[in-house]
């Protein structure tokens, strides 16, 4: 078994009040990203991100990176025709040069981004888990 993993995060659990809404959302967005949804029945995930429902939903914010300026488009577009609300157009901020973003409010409130850094070169694309036998 192998994993990829990036190299902060290990994983993030997020906690839903409407699991159905949720997971269209995170597969509309998620899906212009290129990051399948795995159905778990009374959760779903995609690769570090664990969603599952509660009585009291999170309140959090979390940047998933594009690989440029259109997917960012694309993900602003799809989290709003899934139940998304807006939280800041497609556009570039100041934070560093080239950073293009979007924000969505996700269906509990969760800030939502897509950011494309600009070009640039990563250094790895995912770190690579391999458990020993």
């Amino acid at each position: 078994m192998e994993l990829k993993r990036g190299r902060l995060i290990d994983h993030l659990h997020l906690r839903t009040r409407d699991l159905a809404a949720s997971k269209r959302f995170y597969t509309a967005v998620l899906g212009v990203l290129g990051i399948p949804i795995i159905d778990g029945g009374a959760h779903f995930y995609a690769d570090e991100l664990w969603v599952d429902a509660g009585e009291q939903s999170s309140r959090v914010h979390v940047a998933f990176q594009a690989t440029d300026r259109s997917v960012v488009d694309r993900f602003h577009a799809a989290g709003l025709a899934a139940g998304g609300k807006d939280n800041g157009a497609p556009g570039e901020r100041a934070y560093h040069p080239g950073y293009y973003a979007a924000f969505l409010f996700d269906t509990d409130g969760n800030n939502i981004e897509a950011v494309f850094h600009g070009p640039a070169n990563r250094s790895v694309d995912a770190v690579t888990i391999t458990w020993a036998p």
